[in-house]
């Protein structure tokens, strides 16, 4: 249609600017007080009556000429009686829909009638509709079987039945197999060998491209490829004259109106202008840029991240053609000249290029009037902005550094430029990357003060002063902050860590005196109730805890085995009122608690003295590992510390003790024993900790000698400075010159360990001047006065000879007297004189005070010593070295005296016995006294199990009950023939639990107790007499305890010496000895047979 489509609308937007033109009449009526212009009305409605008429005819003339079409969707307008007949498009959506009148309505000014309302056209039916809808799609669908039928009685239409066979569908069977030729690949041998030729390519292969030749070998990956013809066609690049280049192009004006205006008077001039104007103004070719790989290659090495590209530009063309006549083109304003194409230079080909984007830059500035800087700006003219940016800071590196000349690389330069155009400032290695002669320019930025050589190199240099001192100060300031806040923190954690401690300490006290006060009153109840606790059934807790200081237990090699040489005090079951509860201080493997299964069940069979009669024991004890031992495996805590951090375990014990009369009997005390008890709420069978420490050491134990007048050696104890060490070592000596050798005891120490000794005597210039002083002075020597002399002398030497001569007698812990005189300063000692003669013997006697004050003897013994005189090893029970009168009657002073002290509890006591050479008489002296259960307790109760013996504590004899033997029939006894002599009664066992021999770690057990009964080591339960172990070391099994038993002490010796010799034997080899103390117990029981023998005989000859 050619006709301008008119709306129905049109006539609705004329009545609505009517009704515009009667509201503004209106408003000026009102606002005139009712005077109106009569021409300005008739105007109004002349207007109106000109524009209906001229729409009318027009919709009138349209609606009669409109070819209407039934619509095929069913989205039809919904018309509602409430509707107006307008109809609102939405030019966006292009969406038709009816909106209701009162939306549509605009707002009336008050007093103005309403439009009347006009009567509502009926359209069609919904059904009638549907019906339309459905016979269209009928009529429209040839292959609908409604088509014939629908055509016919709308239309009258017969349309001709064709019966169109379609035909079917043949289905293809699938053939199976690859439908396509093997391609060629590179043959096994050209693989092998890439020295033979390669198979030659056929024209197949060609056809499948580049990429399939490379990718099947035939052509080597590393092949440089030349295409014939190349794919890339060079052109003669247009430059453009740099004069021009501020030209705004045509282009830009021809597109906006805004540079047109017309020629209204139709002057000569427009049609000159369109004369020389061309048809088509040029535009400028923008060539394309060059970026080869090797340009992007030589750039640093830092520059990292994706490549970034110019943006490309658009060109638009837009062709000019002449407008109508009367439509002109002014050209006042604008230069014909830039219309005509600039001069053209042909290029020269590569070797100008690559001249052409050389430039060079001096004293700092760009050489830009040279043909090569020039020709590169017009190469680069897209992406000049970016370059001019970089050579910014190329001129400004090379100016700072004042370097006299430098040659630019221009495609390096672009190619820096679009990398850093949008990112910081470059950095001086990518910037010496663009420049030709880098290794020039370089040695003379390396020059040390280059930089302060430019233009404001003083200023430079200035600047650089001034930074590094503030540098220099605002880290000297800094680094002094930080010492301070460093130090002010320490000052506060250690102050805060100090209040805490002695908070702590504070609760410790308090705690530890609550319990204090808890063990006495336990201990007072304990004491009033003892006789009947002794006599009924009863609980006994044993934990062998060495309470020692913790420097003392840090020196002591597998310081868990030295606490587990006591597990015969299981053997306490032998009373029928007691159960034992044993606390383990290392982990028992089940092989330790089977043996000793088998071994407390020979009580019965003992007895009765047949094998067949053993029972089970294992009710009548437990045996505890607390579980911290795993937590603290390097702490060396005593027993009751770990003990003390196993709740378990002492809730398990609390269990048991419920109810039941029970008590702790412990090692060496501690302080942790206290709050063990405390939280069992039982009694301990021991004084308090700081009693028995005080009276263990060196100096306490002489306290408790002198109290009780028993005889000790010369001597002087709480010696604390290195003064009174020679003072007093001197006036003992004056005082005893026949004393040979003087000991140095620690307070401290046990076991023999913090002993040392000099044989001053020997050493002592003025030791012959002495002796004839003292004899020259007779009885009165003893005087002070008598000695005053030979004191001064002896004084004046016994520095040197003690720095010189003095010997600690375990180097294993003290290696030379300077160490050892460190310690005997800081925790005091005794000195001690040693018996004046080589024959001594040294004897053990245990003692129980009960707690009820009963002062006992439990066992007697002589030392043994293996690894050192000073050093008990073992014993022999019972003691047959002093008169058991004289023994007993010290025994009991000590025991009253320890008693008066409120000590209740296991004590232990070191006599040494020794014939006086001047007056030929046996003198006993009391050495040592420690307060708590010892090895030779539980050993002797092992040997009081296994033998059903009892100890005389008068006689220092120990007997068990006979074996029952058969009665034989009386015969007459010939001549000649002694009479058999009944069984002896009396027992001596020899006793050790320092049994030492690293080889017995690949001998297990059950190997070990084979080898003994193969060599006859055992014990014959009928008899009383025998071998009885104790396993200490469940998983190294490098230590045992051994008992021998016999019915004379020459027998129980040799016994004891043969085990050793035996299993000593069986376990090494020429080239494998291993570590022991085995030889030293055989000397030393060797010479205590000889010793026995001696006497023997002497007795024999008397």
């Amino acid at each position: 249609m050619t006709e301008i489509d008119t709306r129905p609308e049109d006539v609705g937007q004329i009545l609505v600017k009517v009704q515009e033109d009667l509201r503004q009449l209106r408003e000026r009526f009102v606002a005139k007080d009712g005077q109106i212009s009569i021409s300005d009305f008739e105007n109004a409605l002349a207007k109106t009556e000109e524009g209906l008429q001229r729409k009318t005819e027009q919709v009138v003339n349209q609606m009669n000429t409109r070819v209407q079409t039934i619509p095929l969707s069913d989205r039809m307008p919904q018309h509602d009686p409430f509707m107006a007949m307008e109809t609102t498009v939405d030019l966006q959506g292009t969406v038709e829909f009816n909106r209701p009148s009162y939306m549509m309505r605009q707002p009336h000014p008050p007093g103005v009638k309403l439009p009347a309302r006009r009567s509502q056209v009926k359209g069609l039916t919904p059904g009638q509709k549907h019906h339309q809808q459905w016979t269209l799609r009928a009529i429209f669908n040839p292959q609908n079987q409604q088509n014939r039928p629908v055509m016919r009685e709308n239309f009258g239409i017969q349309l001709p039945l064709i019966n169109e066979r379609r035909p079917a569908l043949q289905t293809l069977k699938p053939i199976n197999g690859t439908t396509v030729d093997h391609l060629t690949v590179l043959p096994k041998a050209n693989r092998v060998d890439p020295q033979l030729a390669p198979p030659p390519i056929t024209e197949d292969d060609a056809r499948k491209g580049i990429l399939s030749l490379i990718e099947r070998g035939l052509i080597p990956p590393a092949a440089q490829l030349t295409l014939d013809p190349s794919p890339v066609r060079h052109k003669a690049l247009m430059l453009h004259d740099p004069d021009n280049k501020n030209n705004r192009p045509i282009s830009e004006m021809a597109t906006t109106l805004s540079s047109l205006h017309y020629d209204t008077q139709g002057g000569g001039q427009g049609e000159n202008t369109l004369e020389n104007m061309p048809a088509v103004p040029p535009r400028p070719v923008v060539s394309p840029e060059t970026r080869t790989v090797s340009a992007k290659t030589r750039a640093s090495s830092s520059m990292s991240g994706p490549v970034k590209t110019p943006a490309s530009m658009k060109t638009y063309e837009m062709s000019f053609q002449p407008l109508c006549d009367f439509f002109l083109f002014l050209s006042d304003e604008i230069d014909p000249e830039i219309y005509s194409p600039p001069p053209t230079t042909p290029a020269s080909g590569a070797d100008f290029k690559s001249l052409s984007h050389r430039f060079a830059i001096q004293h700092g500035k760009v050489r830009d009037t040279q043909p090569e800087f020039l020709a590169f700006k017009q190469h680069y003219c897209l992406t000049w902005g970016s370059i001019v940016t970089m050579l910014r800071h190329l001129e400004k590196m090379l100016t700072s550094y004042a370097v006299p000349v430098g040659f630019i690389h221009g495609d390096r330069l672009a190619d820096l430029s679009v990398e850093y155009e949008l990112e910081k400032a470059p950095g001086l290695d990518e910037l010496l990357s663009v420049i030709v002669n880098r290794e020039d320019v370089e040695a003379i930025i390396n020059k040390p003060g280059r930089r302060f050589m430019g233009p404001n190199g003083s200023q430079v240099a200035a600047t650089q002063i001034q930074s590094s001192w503030r540098r220099y100060r605002d880290r000297s300031q800094y680094l002094e902050y930080r010492r301070l806040k460093w130090a002010a923190g320490v000052i506060a954690i250690s102050w805060i860590m100090h209040i805490k401690m002695a908070k702590m300490r504070k609760q410790l006290r308090e705690t530890r005196a609550v319990q204090l006060q808890n063990f006495k009153l336990r201990a007072k109840k304990f004491s009033s109730s003892w006789d009947r606790i002794k006599n009924s059934k009863r609980l006994v807790i044993h934990i062998p805890s060495l309470g020692l200081t913790q420097k003392i237990r840090d020196s002591i090699n597998d310081f868990g085995m030295r606490q587990n040489t006591q597990m015969a005090r299981l053997c306490d079951i032998q009373d029928p009122n007691v159960d034992v509860i044993f606390v383990s201080p290392v982990p028992l493997s089940d092989e330790t608690l089977q043996y000793y299964t088998k071994l407390l069940g020979l009580s019965s069979a003992v007895a009765s003295g047949e094998v067949e009669d053993q029972c089970d024991m294992s009710d009548r004890y437990k045996v505890l590992v607390p579980e911290a031992i795993k937590s603290f495996p390097t702490h060396r805590m005593c027993l009751s510390t770990i003990l003390k951090y196993s709740p378990c375990t002492l809730k398990r014990i609390s269990n048991l003790t419920r109810g039941r009369d029970a008590y702790i009997v412990t090692g060496v005390p501690h302080r942790d024993d206290l709050a063990v008890a405390d939280y069992l709420n039982v009694p301990i069978l021991s004084p308090e900790p700081e009693v028995s420490h005080l009276y263990s050491t060196k100096s306490g134990c002489k306290r408790i000698f002198a109290s009780a007048n028993v005889d000790i050696p010369p001597s002087e104890y709480d010696v604390y400075s290195l003064g009174q060490l020679y003072e007093c070592l001197a006036q003992l000596v004056t005082e005893h010159l026949n004393v040979k050798r003087w000991l140095f005891k620690l307070d401290n120490e046990f076991d023999g360990r913090g002993i040392a000794y000099c044989d001053v005597t020997d050493h002592l210039k003025c030791f012959r001047w002495a002796q004839k002083e003292a004899k020259r002075y007779g009885d009165k020597w003893n005087k002070k006065w008598a000695q005053e002399a030979a004191y001064i002398k002896i004084h004046a030497e016994i520095p040197d000879i003690l720095m010189e001569q003095a010997k600690p007698s375990n180097t294993r812990v003290y290696a030379t007297w300077q160490h050892f005189l460190v310690d005997f300063l800081s925790q005091g000692g005794v000195i001690e004189a040693c018996p004046p003669t080589e024959s001594i013997t040294t004897l053990t006697v245990d003692m129980l005070i009960e707690p009820n004050g009963q002062v006992g003897v439990v066992c007697s013994g002589d030392q043994i010593h293996a690894e050192s005189q000073l050093q008990s090893w073992g014993l022999s029970i019972p003691q047959a070295s002093v008169e058991p009168a004289m023994l007993s009657a010290m025994c009991k002073l000590i025991g009253e005296a320890c008693k008066a002290r409120g000590i209740v509890g296991y004590i232990q006591t070191d006599f040494v016995t020794f014939i006086d050479p001047t007056t030929l008489v046996q003198l006993v002296w009391a050495l040592d006294l420690r307060l708590h259960y010892s090895d030779s307790v539980a050993m002797f109760q092992l040997t009081r199990y296994v033998t059903q013996g009892q100890f005389n504590a008068k006689e220092h004899t120990f007997t068990v009950t006979p074996p029952k033997t058969q009665k034989k029939q009386r015969r007459r006894r010939l001549a000649g023939v002694e009479e058999e002599q009944e069984p002896s009664a009396g027992r001596y066992c020899v006793m050790s639990t320092r049994l030492l021999h690293t080889n017995l770690a690949v001998v297990h057990y059950s190997v070990f107790f084979q080898m003994c009964r193969a060599h006859g080591i055992g014990y014959d339960i009928k008899e009383k007499q025998g071998t009885v172990f104790t396993l200490i070391d469940s998983f190294n099994r490098e230590r045992l305890g051994m008992i021998t038993v016999g019915d004379n002490l020459q027998g129980a010796l040799a016994t004891f010496a043969r085990n050793l010799s035996v299993i000593h034997q069986e376990v090494s080899a020429p080239n494998m000895q291993g570590i022991s103390n085995f030889r030293g117990a055989i000397d030393d029981i060797e010479g205590i047979l000889g010793t026995t023998l001696q006497n023997a005989e002497e007795l024999d000859g008397e």
